[in-house]
């Protein structure tokens, strides 16, 4: 891995929407971001019991097994839109609607800790990849959901889009915890 090229990605990197994502890092390189994020997220999750997986902080919101899910999934696509483009495939990937995929994942009917489990070893794999990139691959860019995108900017919408979703966990469905 080049560490100058795993850098904080640039504005013109990503849709000005994900913009709330990068600033989510503290961190200013995407591998240890990550790293240290997964750390704090199985810390998070691995201390709840199985009935707190079914909390809910209000009528229609997400479980927390659904968010745990909805992390899983939402990596996967980052991950192997990343991948796609550090490959140098220029063909353009589509969105996807991540309340249709939990809507049709049933996280609830999974133990928590299979889906905690789930979420280290998709986390792992990205890591490995990211290892593996060289400093062109870091650079380079693609189209997903009609935005052209970076790879490091991939790396920090997944950092960041965890943070999100940890501070919501601890401060809407444990109470600050």
């Amino acid at each position: 891995m080049n560490v100058s090229t795993a850098v904080r990605p640039a504005a013109d990197e990503y849709a000005p929407y994900y913009g709330k994502n990068v600033a989510l890092v503290p961190e200013s390189e995407a591998v240890p971001a990550l790293e240290r994020q997964l750390e704090d997220m199985l810390a998070l999750l691995r201390g709840l019991v199985e009935a707190q997986g079914l909390l809910r902080y209000a009528p229609g919101k997400w479980s927390v097994k659904q968010v745990v899910g909805h992390l899983i999934d939402s990596e996967r696509v980052f991950a192997y839109r990343a991948m796609r483009f550090a490959r140098a495939d220029t063909t353009a990937l589509p969105g996807f609607d991540e309340n249709a995929y939990v809507d049709a994942a049933s996280f609830d009917r999974l133990p928590l800790r299979t889906l905690v489990d789930e979420l280290e070893a998709v986390r792992r794999s990205t890591l490995a990849m990211f290892r593996g990139f060289d400093a062109d691959a870091w650079l380079r860019r693609g189209s997903a959901n009609d935005q052209e995108i970076s790879v490091r900017a991939l790396a920090f919408i997944i950092a960041g889009h965890g943070w999100h979703h940890a501070g919501i966990l601890r401060e809407r469905y444990l109470g600050g915890k």
